[in-house]
């Protein structure tokens, strides 16, 4: 990657200097971050240490001297914000949800085509080495002949208790799915992609546990701890879901089920998966990042701790450190960025992406519109992919 890439950002809430901290990994350059108002871009722009601060996001996209654009904004403005960089000759790497619905996103997929443009969504739980590791291990065979069962569930707590509040509780603003599409849409990304298979069909239940929360009427960081006793509140109807339960068929044969919450106390951030073969099984879980177990019948189980020399070959180049140098989530995102710039950098757009991109996050949506259907007519729901 000789040529050094100049970025912007928008939105650098939470996320977004997650993304800043992964280019500057890579030895490429920040030159611009974009928020809601001028004085929030000028105070983030003296804190994450960035030479431009615009209070416009257009002015952002519009800017020549960027050559690639990081969309971290909340979800409802993804759409808006990609279309623009999109038609100003941009490459794109948006966080997920790519889009609010499925006919969105996928103008958003057909739009990237038309512009031959490089476009990646944030799936960055991808790129941890031990990830990396199960899919070469399942696509080489090592699970058997046929994979049998794809369970797991993604848990959370930051929406434990009704004085909890966050944008993404609102649907204007993080639309008509919340945990599903928050973080069942990571997992259901990173199911699909290691066993390389899709989601054909699914029956889902819902469940809101707190259906009054309390909107406090300053602005609060989300995860900045408890509010003060004597905060001021607005009482608001919550008409999204705490919890999802999804029992799914996957088109390779395989089955299923999902949970995902954010109401399960203890669980800051876990993800987990366990991929049942018809020889082998692997489990993996976030908050051990750096353990694989395989599973047996006829012999003992083994637990593989990441170590790139005892790693298969495919999936050695996402770890960068030696046996017993832990690797983590932000490291993720420097894998990720490493793949999107690598491919930038190569110029040759009909080489298959090695990271997520649009198509992917366009699925996904499609996934979660058919897992909303499900849940509101309580039956079982095909999802219709276009090709």
């Amino acid at each position: 990657m000789a040529k050094k890439f100049k970025i912007g950002v928008i939105g650098v809430g939470f996320i977004g200097p997650a993304h800043m901290e992964g280019i500057r990994r890579l030895g490429f350059e920040v030159v611009a971050i974009a928020e809601a108002t001028q004085a929030l871009a000028d105070e983030a722009a003296d804190r994450l240490l960035v030479p431009k601060a615009y209070g416009d996001w257009k002015e952002l996209i519009a800017d020549p001297e960027i050559d690639v654009v990081h969309i971290a904004s909340p979800n409802y403005l993804h759409h808006m914000h990609v279309k623009a960089t999109l038609e100003a000759g941009k490459h794109v790497v948006c966080e997920k949800p790519l889009a609010m619905t499925a006919e969105e996103s996928g103008e958003l997929v057909r739009l990237a085509k038309e512009k031959q443009l490089v476009n990646a969504v944030n799936f960055n739980i991808r790129f941890y080495p031990l990830v990396q590791e199960a899919k070469a291990r399942i696509s080489q065979g090592d699970l058997g002949d046929q994979l049998y069962i794809i369970q797991g569930s993604y848990l959370q707590d930051w929406l434990l208790l009704d004085t909890d509040w966050n944008w993404r509780l609102e649907p204007e603003f993080g639309g008509e799915l919340r945990a599903v599409a928050d973080i069942g849409s990571h997992w259901l990304d990173l199911v699909t992609f290691i066993a390389g298979t899709r989601v054909q069909s699914v029956c889902a239940d819902f469940k809101t546990f707190i259906p009054i929360r309390k909107k406090p009427k300053k602005k609060i960081d989300t995860f900045g701890g408890k509010l003060e006793i004597d905060a001021a509140f607005d009482e608001k109807p919550i008409y999204t879901e705490d919890y999802a339960a999804v029992l799914i068929k996957f088109e390779n044969g395989a089955r299923g089920v999902m949970t995902v919450s954010q109401v399960s106390s203890g669980r800051k951030n876990r993800l987990f998966y366990e991929i049942n073969g018809s020889d082998s099984s692997l489990v993996w879980d976030s908050e051990t990042p750096n353990q694989l177990m395989i599973g047996h019948r006829p012999e003992p189980n083994q637990l593989l701790i990441k170590d790139p020399s005892l790693m298969t070959s495919a999936a050695q180049r996402t770890a960068s450190y030696p046996g017993g140098h832990a690797e983590g989530f932000p490291d993720t995102f420097k894998q990720l960025q490493t793949a999107v710039y690598r491919y930038i950098a190569a110029g040759d757009l009909d080489a298959k992406p090695d990271f997520p991109t649009f198509r992917d996050g366009h699925n996904v949506i499609l996934v979660d519109e058919a897992i909303l259907q499900s849940a509101r007519e309580n039956r079982w729901v095909d999802v219709l992919y276009a090709d």
